[in-house]
């Protein structure tokens, strides 16, 4: 029974899916795409102070380890012979930031995830070179405004404050990568011969890359001081970068690396011009192919590079509409307000209510991104009455994803000039049918969901299994495997949407100019009145002088 599988099932690829919040390990059927086995590793986040988010390398890296390995045993049980994978692809949260000591391995500090907002005063003193203080001054070249999103500004904030780093730099020993760099150069040997490299998806999102040329640009590293030496080389995204090194897969080519959104478009298939897809994780990405020329956005969104499927192989390009809080917002809400035990109460609390009852809720966390890229915006909920409970707050949250994928649903709309008819969609909270009814009915129109919903990681087993000298999976059109979908149609009248959304929109104006780089704060980071001796002494006064007047008062009764 065991070689009848291994002869029907044929060539195996596995795929590491590193996300934000979780590391898994996929193995799929080139031939079929059909998913055999996999194993999944939840990622711990750091918050040292308000607006940091950070994470260990190691902890990053031991989870792709032990995913592998689990991975492997679980096939075993199911009669698969893991010799059967012929290919690994890589695919990663993007622009988080790691730098580490390549004679000891060992990482110099945590890794800065993208979420992340220490970045801010770094951001507004780049700003002051730039003639005008114009933020999409690179657009032209990176297709990104100047943004805390971004890793060049998380890079230079390294280089400014940790001491380790600096020295490791004056002496050669500093490397400097997104998860996908730190991940291939330990898998393929690491401080012995370990491959320093990206592909083309990812180093687009640095803002030391050019998309136009698909090279680091010298003159964006002098404008952030980066050294040329720390970066990876550059690769496309379907190649062999090496072999693994150790474990269950030793010899085994890692072979594909894509960004986990050009990942998730690869997978749900939009090779076409106007195809796109939009993906719900711990943010929320909306991308759509605009084909070999990059499309600059007039509103709002970024141009990024899709994939390139082959070292001579043409680019391929997307805007992407970029939120930041989606599934983290329900995270959120299991973790810091403690209504649900579970991520998944959270759809059952919002089917209770049916309705928000009139609450909006902005989960701006980080700041709004797209199309906004407004850093000073917090998150509020709004609309509360004494008749709202956590039922209600956990509608407006399912809402809020939905009304940002609206937000730049118009945006990309707008820049492309024909309305998207339907929405592909993936991601973990596709899951969740309330969502994807939402979704639908704010956007009125159709959503559409794979049935086998991990795209992401269907993509980097795509790029990996099509890589010259492994060539055990068809990217030719008629040799995909056609996709059955689960379908929602809108169910309310399009001036009921309209007027929730008008409502969602005013909840956004009012969420703004909440927070300024310039706040002054204590010695640990945090905002304080009592920073300010003047204000301090006449608040600690008044309060002073109001408990004596009370006091006077009660004697005189």
């Amino acid at each position: 029974m065991a070689a009848t599988n291994r002869l029907v099932l044929g060539p195996l690829v596995g795929a590491i899916d590193q996300g934000t919040g979780s590391t898994r390990f996929l193995v799929f059927n080139a031939k079929t795409a059909e998913l055999l086995s996999h194993h999944q590793v939840e990622i711990k986040q750091k918050f040292p102070r308000e607006g940091w988010v950070e994470q260990d390398p190691k902890e990053i890296l031991q989870s792709v380890f032990e995913c592998v390995e689990k991975t492997c045993e679980k096939l075993t049980q199911l009669s698969i012979e893991v010799t059967n994978i012929k290919a690994i692809g890589v695919s990663n949260q993007r622009e988080t930031t790691v730098v580490w000591d390549k004679t000891t391995g060992e990482p110099l500090y945590n890794a800065i995830v993208w979420l992340d907002l220490r970045t801010q005063s770094t951001v507004e003193r780049l700003l002051k070179k730039i003639p005008g203080r114009n933020k999409n001054f690179f657009k032209g070249r990176t297709g990104l405004p100047l943004s805390t999103y971004f890793s060049a500004v998380k890079l230079r904030w390294l280089l400014d404050n940790v001491e380790e780093i600096r020295h490791a730099v004056a002496e050669g020993r500093a490397m400097f990568g997104t998860v996908d760099s730190w991940i291939i150069w330990s898998l393929t040997g690491g401080k012995n011969g370990g491959v320093h490299c990206t592909d083309v998806t990812n180093a687009s999102r640095t803002m030391l890359f050019n998309i136009n040329t698909l090279e680091w640009d010298k003159e964006l590293c002098q404008f952030f001081d980066v050294p040329m030496s720390l970066l990876p080389k550059v690769r496309s995204s379907s190649e062999i970068y090496g072999l693994m090194k150790s474990g269950a897969l030793t010899g085994v080519p890692i072979s594909g690396c894509l960004g986990d959104q050009s990942a998730a478009l690869v997978g749900q298939m939009c090779f076409q011009d106007g195809q796109a897809k939009n993906t719900y994780g711990t943010g929320c990405f909306l991308l759509c192919n605009t084909g070999p020329k990059p499309v600059v956005s007039d509103h709002g969104l970024l141009t990024t590079v899709a994939y390139q499927l082959g070292r001579d192989k043409p680019a391929c390009y997307a805007l992407e509409g970029s939120v930041a809080i989606a599934g983290a917002v329900v995270r959120w809400l299991r973790d810091n307000l403690g209504i649900v035990k579970t991520t998944e109460e959270v759809e059952k609390l919002a089917a209770e209510a049916g309705t928000s009852y009139g609450c909006y809720f902005v989960p701006a966390f980080s700041g709004l991104y797209a199309p906004y890229w407004e850093p000073s915006a917090r998150g509020i909920i709004c609309g509360l009455t004494q008749f709202t409970n956590k039922n209600h707050i956990a509608f407006a949250a399912l809402e809020a994803v939905c009304f940002q994928t609206r937000e730049i649903l118009d945006a990309m709309n707008q820049d492309c000039g024909i309305p998207l008819s339907q929405l592909q969609v993936d991601g973990g909270m596709t899951n969740n049918k309330i969502l994807m009814q939402l979704q639908a009915d704010i956007l009125c129109i159709p959503v559409v969901k794979p049935s086998m919903p991990e795209t992401t990681a269907l993509g980097a087993a795509m790029a990996a299994g099509a890589a010259e000298g492994v060539g055990v999976w068809s990217l030719n059109p008629g040799d995909l495997t056609a996709v059955t979908c689960e379908r929602f149609e809108p169910q309310i009248n399009p001036e009921e949407s309209e007027f929730r959304y008008a409502r969602w929109k005013k909840a956004v104006q009012k969420s703004m100019g909440w927070e300024s780089s310039e706040a002054s704060t204590n010695g640990n980071g945090d905002s304080s009145i009592f920073s300010s001796l003047p204000l301090g002494f006449y608040i600690v006064s008044s309060m002073v002088m109001l408990i004596g007047a009370k006091y006077i008062t009660g004697l005189d009764k």
